[in-house]
């Protein structure tokens, strides 16, 4: 197996610099974002431990802001970063994270974040390997950072750039080491390329892209793959705010797609149609409320005066039994007065003698 040689102030290194083979093992173990959505977008759960993460976009769509977003959460677990820079030194990179709330520099001081910056021409792309190997060997990180890999193809042509970064992609694979690359891409080309064509390579490729619409120039993300996990189709518009980074719905409207002011426009007016429809879903339900109301008032006000009447009509019924009982009873009186049903006595004897008399 090839090796390459470093001298340095540590004396001599013995690096392999040729591809190892495929069969690297592979986990299940899912690693946050740090942007919820976008794990939301990724099945819920971020990407996978020691996949390799492709973000491309042009100048100033936010690569950056994500590769530092992705830092801060590993680093935040308590993770080992490695962060390798080709275009801006470690202090800048941290003085412009601050700008969205991120604070790397805590990270720096405990150990756990380290950078390295260099201009890609400074080496040729074997020492820039054997470099990354070195480096990765030291700290032992659980994810590096490549900003962008790209630069790469200033010291070198592409097919070595390409073959140089499949050495690293596979030798962080077989270290379960979860690698976030960048790569900037310029306006007149096609957005699904890269120059150093490794996208065949990455396991969640998430490209970042500029809408202009209405006089405005906005961003906006969607994952064009995602290997061996369910994710999302939809655009999100990207925003960087200065509490992070947020993805918001794109809206889609009469002319398109809308995004920045005309979005926060719409926005607007969905909040006031649902305000306005609240209030009256509200208003109906006081009125409602006023009917049944008013309907159990006047159920209890039916109910008293069937209450008083039948009330009226028992008493009525009662005094009507009490007069007809007293007329019955002053007829019996008056029947006992005149004796009416009263036979004499002397009468009963006679009858009840002849009766006697006439027996044989």
């Amino acid at each position: 197996m090839p090796h390459v040689i470093l001298i340095d102030e540590d004396g001599i290194t013995v690096f392999p610099i040729t591809s190892i083979s495929m069969q690297h093992k592979v986990t299940d173990e899912r690693v946050p974002s740090g942007i919820a959505r976008l794990d939301s977008m990724l099945g819920g759960q971020g990407y996978y431990r020691g996949s390799t993460i492709l973000i491309s976009g042009t100048a100033g769509s936010g690569k950056s802001s994500m590769a530092a977003t992705f830092v801060h959460a590993a680093c935040h677990r308590g993770e080992r970063c490695l962060y390798f820079a080709f275009e801006e030194s470690p202090d800048q990179i941290m003085r412009n994270m601050r700008s969205i709330g991120l604070d790397l520099e805590p990270f720096v001081k405990s150990g756990l974040l380290r950078f390295h910056a260099i201009r890609s021409t400074h080496h040729g792309l074997e020492m820039h390997l054997t470099t990354f190997y070195k480096l990765i060997q030291e700290f032992q990180p659980k994810a590096i950072v490549a900003d962008p890999v790209n630069n790469l193809l200033q010291a070198g042509s592409q097919k070595d750039a390409t073959g140089m970064l499949n050495r690293l992609i596979d030798s962080l694979k077989s270290q379960r080491i979860t690698s976030f690359l960048t790569s900037l891409t310029s306006a007149d080309e096609a957005l699904e390329t890269t120059d150093v064509e490794i996208s065949s390579l990455a396991d969640t490729w998430l490209l970042l892209r500029d809408i202009e619409l209405g006089g405005e120039r906005n961003r906006a993300m969607y994952v064009l793959k995602s290997r061996g996990m369910a994710h999302s189709n939809q655009i999100r518009e990207f925003l960087l705010t200065n509490h992070g980074i947020e993805l918001a719905d794109i809206y889609l409207g009469p002319d398109g797609v809308l995004t920045g002011s005309m979005r926060q426009a719409q926005e607007a007016r969905e909040k006031a149609l649902l305000i306005a429809q609240q209030q009256e879903s509200e208003s109906r339900q006081r009125a409602s409320q006023r009917k049944r109301e008013a309907m159990e008032a006047r159920i209890v006000a039916m109910r008293k005066e069937f209450d008083a009447e039948e009330e009226e009509a028992n008493q009525i019924a009662s005094q009507e039994r009490v007069r007809i009982e007293t007329i019955r009873q002053d007829r019996e009186r008056m029947r006992e007065s005149r004796q009416a049903d009263r036979v004499p006595e002397s009468s009963t004897a006679r009858h009840s003698g002849n009766s006697m008399g006439d027996c044989p």
